[in-house]
């Protein structure tokens, strides 16, 4: 055999290798969702967060955020466009509609000093969400009490390693955990 047909013979085995490897043997970053559902169409969280109420041992203090609603609103929006499976459009234009109200904004502690001082606090932010075939008005799935958190040390802790927050500086890093929740919970196999 001469130099040029083995050369050539070599290219044509790179080439099909390549193939193979660029057809990834079936594997895909799309979601397992139903092909039919290509957009969603985010409503507009609604803040349902009793702050009037009586507390409870688990929550001494009630607290709130306001506009939380408008910030989880957004970043879920967010999350879809960077997510890639849903794209986010208006109402009458959607395939599937995400509704959410936010029920709940509660810190717990973790953590005390020696002193009983908190040391590290957990964020939550609590939510209860229905994705709709926007076609057929019918419900595909609901989650309540679903939850976005950040934990956080505040000003007590001894480690000087540690990064001290407050609950207001913690609040975006539990809207981001609980935007990427619910842009998961969406997307995978229902």
């Amino acid at each position: 055999m001469s130099y040029v047909c083995l050369c050539r013979r070599g290219l044509m085995l790179f080439s099909l290798a390549g193939l193979l490897l660029i057809s990834g043997c079936g594997y895909t970053t799309r979601s397992a969702i139903c092909e039919h559902y290509r957009t969603v169409y985010v409503q507009p969280f609604v803040n349902k967060i009793n702050i009037t109420g009586e507390a409870d041992a688990a929550s001494k203090y009630k607290i709130n955020k306001p506009m939380v609603e408008t910030d989880v609103t957004r970043a879920v929006v967010s999350k879809f466009l960077l997510d890639g499976n849903l794209r986010p459009v208006k109402e009458g234009e959607a395939d599937l509609i995400l509704k959410g109200e936010v029920v709940e904004f509660r810190q717990d502690a973790l953590r005390y000093t020696e002193n009983d001082d908190v040391e590290e606090y957990r964020l939550n932010i609590i939510v209860n969400i229905s994705m709709w075939n926007a076609k057929e008005n019918r419900l595909l799935w609901e989650e309540k009490g679903f939850t976005g958190y950040d934990d956080y040390f505040t000003t007590y802790a001894s480690s000087s390693a540690v990064d001290k927050k407050t609950m207001y500086e913690a609040t975006p890093g539990a809207i981001d955990d609980l935007a990427r929740r619910i842009v998961e919970r969406t997307v995978e196999e229902w």
